[in-house]
């Protein structure tokens, strides 16, 4: 089944307009491709976690996670860094121009009324915190 990329991005821009944004999640692999960034209204680039995982030790990781980070940049579109689990790795993003960052580090999933006691109190650290709200 061929998609009809223009039928979807008029949908994305029709519900852009009652303030949906996208995400390109998984970026650099899989289906996510290059030419969704030129054909679809996308606001924001997600590093797949593969690439996070070992930016600090692999070369080409950190190439391809500098690399993500520019293009975002270069076509106005924000960027969030997934599987995000040491502050090395979040201070290497950072350094890079990612400033957007989701993974163990801050937290684990959480049910909805354990993130609203976080967010409720202005917890800055939800993972020691998690354990005694």
């Amino acid at each position: 089944m061929a998609l009809d990329i223009r039928e979807i991005s008029q949908k994305m821009a029709n519900l852009r307009e009652h303030g949906v944004g996208f995400s390109l999640d998984d970026f650099g692999t899989g289906y996510s491709s290059l030419s969704y960034l030129r054909h679809l209204p996308m606001d924001q680039l997600k590093i797949d976690r593969s690439f996070v995982h070992d930016v600090l030790s692999d070369t080409y990781n950190a190439s391809i996670a500098k690399s993500i980070i520019v293009l975002a940049k270069n076509l106005n579109l924000s960027i969030i860094a997934e599987g995000v689990e040491t502050t090395m790795q979040r201070d290497f993003l950072s350094h890079a121009g990612c400033l957007a960052y989701q993974g163990y580090l801050f937290s684990h999933p959480l049910p909805l009324y354990r993130f609203e006691q976080l967010a409720q109190h202005g917890l800055t650290d939800p993972i020691k915190s998690a354990n005694s709200v």
